[in-house]
């Protein structure tokens, strides 16, 4: 039974399927399902597509272990072209690029999650060369302090043209405020379900 009402018979029983990472929004590649792909897929929870110049299925990974692990699947408008978010294991593409257009498959803003793991790291293990740990040491009020120095230091860079000046003092405020979150015991996604609730109110 097809569930997500797709149109299979508008092109020889076979639908275009886009693979997204569900974090980074990259598209990974394109492949091609049957019905029974689909229910392969849904079922394993692996994407399975129809090759159509081996005429056959074939689980995404099968001969090199990188899987493409389901996480949603949605239909577009025309009921005819599948949206699969997926987590990769492994590269993507045979060429061993992440993804199958040769784009890295990575966003910038991730590495605050690397970052946050860096400073958490520094308090539960700290050494006397890290800057972090001495911060930790220092206690709250000093952590604090610092982030108001630093909200202070991006206020004035706002006031001049200078995009070099203004991008070191927002980084350096957002590194303060991430110490400040984990000193005082905090996750960064509380903050953000803080907002996603005032968001979902307006």
């Amino acid at each position: 039974m097809n569930k997500l009402n797709i149109d299979f018979k508008k092109v020889n029983d076979l639908v275009p399927a886009i693979i997204q990472d569900p974090d980074s929004n990259v598209v990974l590649m394109l492949g091609y399902m049957n019905q029974e792909a689909l229910d392969i897929t849904l079922e394993t929870k692996r994407v399975t597509f129809f090759s159509r110049t081996k005429n056959r299925l074939w689980t995404k990974g099968e001969t090199s272990g990188n899987f493409l692990n389901v996480v949603s699947l949605t239909v577009d408008c025309d009921n005819d072209t599948i949206l699969i978010k997926a987590k990769p294991v492994g590269p993507v593409c045979h060429t061993g690029d992440d993804t199958c257009f040769a784009e890295e498959n990575k966003s910038k803003t991730f590495f605050i999650d690397e970052l946050r793991a860096i400073i958490k790291d520094r308090k539960n293990n700290p050494t006397d060369k890290s800057y972090t740990a001495s911060l930790f040491a220092k206690g709250i009020n000093k952590v604090a302090q610092k982030v108001g120095e630093e909200a202070v230091e991006i206020v004035i860079e706002a006031k001049d043209d200078n995009k070099d000046l203004f991008m070191g003092e927002a980084a350096d405020l957002l590194y303060h405020y991430l110490v400040l979150l984990e000193a005082k015991g905090y996750e960064l996604d509380e903050v953000m379900e803080v907002l996603i609730d005032r968001h979902q109110k307006k």
